[in-house]
């Protein structure tokens, strides 16, 4: 009997899913395997709402292969020892899997291979599971990626994907292997109060309903911060239960500016995904060093910790810190204020943003959290890498009525607009009513000095 391994990583579902489907057609029984990882627990990257949107995906892997007269088998350890360890038990011919483009997960695949070759078995690393394209799929002339995204986004838009999967009706799996247990949520303690559900079905149920409440408004409406429109989609493409090929089919077969504003963000992501597996050093230096001599967690801890709190002064920046905390997330335009907020405005190291994002992101990863908030420094990709972004006027264009600062600080909640977006002007009563509400940590003049000084010298 013909048995083969199938690896899940970042690709929890049954939905069009490649590595399970040429499995299933190449064997006659499969393993469907989840290694929790040793080191991914070591270097700290299992934070506390990860590990528990993972635990609920997990769970909903599980449910839906039990319903298909499968199950998932859990292994803890260090993965290409638990791997083969599957592999010689199962008697497997093979073992398939999604590729990755982070440095770990290169090697991963280099060691994976290695071993399961001296065995005589075969590692199948499929291509178009974690992203819509292959990394490598289009290139310049020139170079070996793409480092402005318009000409690669254009080039992206007309290539053809491959068709969308269907989940399998039937999963055998040989009864022989034994699991550990699938981790729970309930277990897991530190997670943000409002952290969202995950898991395949939980994420197609999302999808359904924002394909058809929230796409066609897409294009006007995903930068409201007090609308809440986005799709809210990152945390299940982060963990695969939504498959990003998939997608970008539904969105075009539905079509319009709200579709057309849906599939670039996606393309956006599948930008990053080639660039990093072609500078893979890009996750922790700069992509284009512009001789930045960044103030540190030394130098700059009283305003670093006033970021992290929400208490810098500057509402909308304070709103959407608050919101991380609570929800493990916050919308697109969120993310870039508050990190040219840290970045351009204090002018601190964008790894100490990159790294608080990465605590408590549901969906952070390295490829698009260092690659975006390397964007927004100005190390990474953009063509105009001294952009700043004034909070003041983003918060009067983004959330006019003040409505977003009104529902994640609520010190402020009495205030009207314009005056919820400039409350250090207010004086007597008006002043008083702010009660501990802190006054800006940096006049914005100085901040944009100071980062213009900081740049012209380097």
């Amino acid at each position: 009997m013909t048995i083969s391994v199938v690896l899940f990583t970042s690709d929890l579902r049954l939905h069009d899913h490649p590595p399970l489907v040429a499995a299933l057609e190449s064997s006659e029984e499969v393993v469907p395997l989840f290694v929790c990882d040793d080191r991914i627990e070591a270097v700290g990257f299992a934070t506390p709402n990860r590990r528990a949107f993972l635990a609920d995906c997990l769970a909903g892997l599980d449910a839906g292969l039990r319903e298909r007269g499968g199950r998932l088998v859990v292994r803890h350890g260090e993965i290409v020892d638990q791997v083969c360890g599957v592999v010689a038990e199962a008697d497997a011919d093979a073992v398939h899997m999604a590729g990755g483009v982070t440095r770990y997960a290169q090697r991963r695949e280099e060691r994976l291979r290695a071993a399961l070759e001296s065995e005589g078995r075969r590692l199948h690393v499929h291509d178009t599971v974690v992203t819509a394209l292959p990394p490598g799929a289009v290139t310049p002339s020139a170079s070996d990626h793409f480092a402005v995204f318009t000409p690669y986004f254009r080039r992206w838009a007309q290539e053809r994907l491959r068709d969308v999967l269907g989940a399998p009706r039937t999963v055998r799996v040989p009864e022989r292997i034994v699991s550990g247990e699938v981790p729970s949520r309930a277990a897991v303690t530190g997670v943000s109060e409002a952290l969202a559900a995950g898991g395949e079905r939980t994420g197609r149920r999302r999808f359904a309903a924002w394909l058809r409440d929230g796409l066609p408004a897409y294009a006007d409406r995903h930068d409201d911060l007090a609308g809440d429109a986005t799709s809210r989609l990152s945390p299940h493409l982060h963990f695969g239960t939504l498959s990003a090929v998939e997608l970008v089919h539904r969105a075009r077969a539905v079509g319009g500016p709200g579709a057309e504003a849906f599939v670039r963000q996606l393309g956006w992501r599948d930008f990053n995904h080639q660039l990093l597996a072609a500078r893979p050093e890009a996750s922790v230096d700069d992509y284009r060093p512009r001789g930045d001599r960044w103030r540190t967690e030394e130098s700059a801890a009283d305003e670093i910790a006033a970021w992290k709190e929400g208490r810098t002064g500057y509402p909308v920046i304070d709103a959407a810190m608050r919101q991380l905390r609570h929800e493990g997330w916050m919308p697109g335009r969120g993310r870039l204020l508050a990190a040219s907020f840290l970045t351009k405005t204090l002018y601190v190291d964008w790894r100490i943003g990159a790294r608080h994002f990465l605590e408590l992101l549901v969906d952070g990863d390295i490829v698009n959290n260092q690659l975006n908030w390397q964007w927004v420094a100005g190390t990474g990709t953009d063509t105009r890498p001294n952009r700043v972004l004034n909070p003041v006027a983003q918060a009067k264009r983004y959330d006019p009525e003040g409505a977003y600062v009104r529902r994640w600080v609520p010190e402020l909640a009495s205030l009207t607009a314009p005056a919820i977006h400039e409350p250090w002007k207010l004086r007597g009563a008006g002043r008083a009513a702010l009660g501990d509400y802190p006054g800006p940590v940096v006049e914005l003049p100085e901040g944009l000095a100071r980062f213009r000084r900081a740049r012209d010298r380097g």
